[in-house]
């Protein structure tokens, strides 16, 4: 354990004066382990009661190195990142008997998530302690993004992870450590192990049941394992892991033996599958009876013990009447926090004017200037990817070349070819302070960023989940779509199922003055932004336009009308613009207006502007080489008939891809993707409705 500076084992015999800080510690000790115990206990009568607790995982069996978990982390300095189990622990680090109840009854006080997430998911962002999700594990990398940050910034902090045995044979935790390693990384992951995974043991999640031997070949790792019953050996080990990664600069992996006294959940009957013995040997370990016992070997008096007890009891109560008094959350309230602040302009797009209206340049170009201005805009911006960073090159499309060189490695730099760990670290760094802007390459083609989806997901709830506490300020960047005889993984669509996650924004522009004012806004705002960049487009003369300033941004939900009719509306977005502009071309020499309306914004969907360009034109032909079924043309489909219905002239019509994948020979990439022939007698048979 750690005194000041000092370190101090256990003491093997009798009491003398040098043992006094020790016995204060031991009792802080108990006082922490006591309060976990206690609030665990009424939690159990609350569920009971159908008062709160709809889920309860208890700690018991762990209290030992929660406890020392939750000493050794300073509020305000370092970060912590709990799992559901850590009671003791973030009690020891801060939060008080009072904001667990709030927590545990799901008010709309709870300092974790105003009753948003689930109860057990412990947090307090005003003193470091993270808001995670249920995902078992997953919060391993947000804690590397973070110590990268601290890292970065030259910070004193360290970050800390804590989860159990079984979530470290999930993929992204090995992508942690692994990150972790090889960036050098101030960052502690401690691994409670008490023997199960629910119900699977520990054998049958992996072959080495010191899990973290799996980790041994690591190089810059530190490891260090503790008997996670015994307050002493863990607080000396969790006080030796902070020395190596202090000194050394490098990560830790603690690994705590625990003990689990009760079940998993509330929902949990672990009388199924543990052995009666089992549970008996188990209650042996109880580290709260060992540490009363040792104190007593130490002289405290039983009636110390009992006093502390006592002042617990009565405290865990007050908490408990105190909690059940305090309001639930406003059903009015689900509407808050469900996408970050955006960025507003004080140039609107219609008043905004090109450098030089003779001189365009390409969509790709404008997304590198748009880059290269923000980042020297904000110092405070960061970007990484697969490929991004490799001396001259940047990216598979070279989008960000010569960005290494202009910002530095620090800045611009590659990232492993893990795509979760891509994202993971993404949300992980931009918690460390509200002025950080991570863009990353989340895969090198759209179609390869679904290792990523869960931490996509993440970043979806994380704004409103936190109740309005943190939103991660990440714009991923996915070169998408087809038209490119790329076949399976580099032509397919992603914006659908994008679209579909609550709180993500969907970006997809078609011209380069499009994408660098969207960019600017995405890169500018908070909160999460998926920014699709149709790479068919990249280099194409029809996607060029004139060059725009450093302050020009487009505002999300705003489409754009691209060619104004009275005939019929093409209503699109991507690729497919420029193919609805040449079929409108050709249909104005047969006497027909078709306006083209171009989304630009997939989400927020510009609802106001697709209906008055339907309520003008009576006819709706709804345009994009996604797949049909379940694709945005349904959405877009449906505001239609929900506004303006009355003012049709015609069934509303889709054309989309053919619900097959992506073929790779040109002739079968044809056959799938809708071609300007396909546009054109789907524009004519509603025109001749």
């Amino acid at each position: 354990m750690l005194l000041g500076n000092e370190m101090v084992k256990a003491p093997k015999k009798a009491v003398a004066k040098s043992n006094k800080p020790i016995i204060e510690q031991a009792l802080t000790w108990y006082r922490h382990a006591y309060t976990s115990r206690k609030i665990d206990d009424k939690a159990a009568i609350l569920i009971r009661q159908g008062k709160g607790w709809s889920y309860h995982a208890r700690c018991a069996g762990h209290e030992g190195i929660q406890v020392a978990l939750g000493g050794i982390f300073r509020p305000k300095v370092d970060f912590l990142f709990p799992y559901y189990r850590d009671t003791a622990t973030v009690i020891a680090a801060g939060i008080s008997p009072y904001e667990l109840v709030l927590n545990g009854l799901s008010k709309a006080l709870d300092v974790a998530s105003g009753g948003r997430h689930m109860s057990n998911h412990f947090a307090k962002p005003e003193i470091n302690i993270q808001n995670v999700s249920s995902c078992t594990g997953n919060h391993t990398l947000h804690a590397v993004g973070l110590a990268r940050a601290i890292k970065y910034y030259g910070n004193e902090g360290i970050s800390y992870a804590s989860l159990g045995d079984s979530s470290m044979s999930e993929g992204y935790c090995y992508e942690a450590i692994n990150g972790a390693s090889r960036e050098k990384l101030p960052v502690i992951i401690v691994i409670q192990n008490n023997g199960y995974g629910i119900s699977v043991p520990t054998a049958q999640q992996t072959a080495n049941q010191i899990v973290s031997d799996n980790f041994r070949g690591f190089k810059n790792l530190g490891i260090f394992t503790c008997d996670g019953t015994d307050f002493f050996d863990s607080s000396l080990k969790m006080a030796e892991a902070v020395s190596f990664v202090k000194e050394m600069g490098c990560p830790a992996l603690v690994h705590a033996a625990c003990v689990r006294i009760g079940a998993h959940s509330n929902s949990d009957a672990h009388d199924l599958y543990r052995d009666p013995q089992e549970l008996i040997l188990a209650e042996a370990k109880d580290p709260l009876a060992r540490l009363n016992k040792e104190l007593l070997r130490l002289k405290v008096t039983k009636e110390e013990l009992l006093r502390i007890e006592r002042d617990v009891d009565a405290l865990v109560e007050e908490a408990c009447v105190k909690a059940e008094l305090q309001e639930v959350p406003k059903k009015e309230s689900v509407t808050q926090f469900v996408f970050a602040k955006e960025y507003v302009s004080e140039e609107s797009e219609q008043d905004a004017k090109p450098i030089d209206p003779q001189v365009s340049e390409k969509l790709r170009e404008a997304i590198t200037r748009t880059l290269k201005e923000e980042f020297s805009k904000n110092p405070d911006t960061f970007l990484w990817g697969q490929d991004v960073a490799s001396k001259k090159k940047g990216g598979v499309f070279n989008l960000t070349k010569s960005m290494l060189e202009q910002f530095g490695e620090k800045r611009v730099f590659n990232a492993p070819i893990a795509e979760d760990f891509i994202v993971g670290t993404a949300n992980g760094m931009s918690r460390f302070k509200p002025e950080i802007r991570v863009v990353v390459e989340a895969a090198q083609f759209a179609d390869y960023v679904w290792p990523a989806m869960e931490q996509i997901v993440e970043m979806g709830h994380d704004y409103w989940r936190s109740n309005g506490q943190f939103s991660p300020n990440v714009v991923l960047r996915l070169p998408s779509g087809g038209y490119i005889t790329g076949g399976l993984y580099h032509s397919q669509n992603v914006e659908a199922i994008m679209s579909h996650l609550p709180g993500i924004r969907v970006l997809y522009p078609a011209f380069a003055d499009d994408a660098a004012g969207l960019l600017r806004t995405a890169i500018r705002s908070f909160g999460p932004t998926l920014f699709l960049e149709p790479k068919y487009l990249y280099n194409r003369r029809e996607a060029e336009a004139p060059q725009y300033g450093d302050a020009f941004s487009i505002p999300f939900g705003k489409g754009r009308v691209r060619k104004v009719g009275s005939d019929l509306s093409i209503i699109t977005y991507g690729n497919t613009v420029h193919m609805a502009l040449s079929v409108a071309d050709d249909l104005l020499q047969l006497g027909y207006m078709v306006e083209v309306f171009d989304l630009r914004s997939i989400k927020p969907l510009d609802r106001e502007g697709i209906c008055a360009s339907v309520k003008k034109t009576g006819k709706a032909l709804v345009l994009h080489e996604d797949h049909g079924f379940n694709g945005i043309g349904g959405e877009v489909s449906a505001v239609i008939m929900e506004n303006c219905f009355t003012y049709l002239d015609a069934p509303v019509k889709r054309l989309c891809a053919k619900d097959i994948p992506i073929g790779f020979a040109k002739v079968l990439e044809q056959a799938i993707l809708p071609q300007k022939e396909d546009i054109k007698q789907a524009a004519l048979e509603l025109l001749e409705y």
